[in-house]
């Protein structure tokens, strides 16, 4: 991949503070304003109300087995009418949803680098785009109620898309205007996503029709691999998605741009959250971009790494121009939040 003509990453790039267009004042893994544990998406919350349902002597709508997660189409079903019980279960946890998240909001608020926000945007955590509707309404009006000055927004793109699209603006333009496609990660608790990224420029030069043209999933929760096992099936399939843009006749950008959850220093090493990734990714010394560029044919390519809320929220940024500051909250399984800033836009 790497083509000695092409432009390379400056010597520090890794969690960089300034991007783009945006200055990222402050980003982390626990949501503020819960309690440890608490950073339950929609789906565990549901099954809470489930089982105290049960344990009350009523009969469960959604089935016999708990904590089970219940399928999309039941839900909508629940939401549109015929069914109370199950409607009363959905609503109970769309409340509970929208007071975990005005408490988060109101926790990030009152951080000094969150003063002055104007618009939270969240993501991840529901698999029922009318349920997420619902509960950020909900968490609108109780902040609304509360005065306390930012509105809520829905994150636009798939759950599973949103970090890949984000990590893409993490390389500097000149690399992306010579470029057909940009290889991304986002590595999870659960589960590491490599993606290649369509920038589509010509439609849109602030990225804002980028897309995913083709991803790949590999799922390590219940596997407990070692580190040098993750790192190879992370490699995998980076490489699998290069063939796949070499067949396709796509130039891929000199570099690979990953969501990780925890903050990334300037020299590549990994603060509190990377013990989550499989493996001891936060052993002394141990810098993951230059582990990933080594699994990789021909030199590789650069990588340059930074937090997972941060690429998470960078989906976002062509649609919150007409704001100053905003943030982002990542929901379930992947927690996180990160502030920006905008800039002036230059080249």
């Amino acid at each position: 991949m790497r083509d000695t003509q092409s432009p390379t990453l400056p010597a520090v790039t890794h969690g960089a503070t300034l991007l783009r267009g945006l200055r990222v004042e402050a980003c982390g893994n626990a949501l503020p304003g819960l309690p440890a544990g608490a950073e339950r998406d929609f789906d565990a919350i549901l099954a809470a109300w489930r089982l105290r349902h049960r344990r009350g002597g009523g009969r469960d709508p959604f089935g016999d087995i708990v904590p089970e997660a219940v399928e999309a189409e039941a839900l909508e079903q629940a939401l549109s009418g015929g069914m109370p019980v199950a409607a009363g279960l959905v609503q109970g946890a769309i409340e509970d949803v929208a007071h975990n998240l005005v408490k988060i909001i109101r926790g990030c608020l009152v951080r000094p680098e969150w003063q002055g926000t104007q618009r939270v945007v969240v993501g991840g955590g529901f698999r029922v785009g009318r349920i997420a509707e619902l509960a950020l309404g909900r968490a609108g009006v109780l902040l609304r109620a509360e005065k306390l000055g930012s509105a809520v927004a829905a994150i636009r793109h798939d759950p599973a898309e949103t970090g890949l699209l984000g990590a893409a603006r993490l390389l500097p333009m000149r690399m992306l205007e010579g470029s057909d496609a940009v290889l991304t990660a986002d590595l999870g608790r659960r589960s590491f996503r490599a993606g290649l990224v369509l920038p589509r420029l010509g439609v849109a030069p602030d990225l804002a029709a980028a897309s995913v043209w083709r991803m790949r999933h590999w799922v390590h929760a219940g596997e407990t691999p070692d580190r040098a096992v993750a790192l190879r099936s992370l490699a995998a399939m980076l490489r699998d998605l290069v063939g796949m843009a070499e067949r396709a006749g796509l130039s891929i950008a000199p570099a690979i741009a990953l969501g990780l959850p925890a903050p990334v220093a300037q020299d590549g090493t990994l603060g509190e959250g990377a013990e989550a990734l499989p493996g001891d990714w936060s052993a002394p010394g141990f810098r993951p971009a230059e582990a990933i560029e080594a699994l990789l044919p021909g030199g590789g390519a650069d990588v340059v790494l930074h937090h997972a809320a941060v690429t998470f929220g960078l989906s976002e940024a062509p649609f919150h121009r007409d704001i100053a500051r905003w943030g982002v909250l990542r929901i379930g399984a992947d927690p996180g939040h990160a502030r920006f800033t905008n800039l002036p836009l230059r080249r």
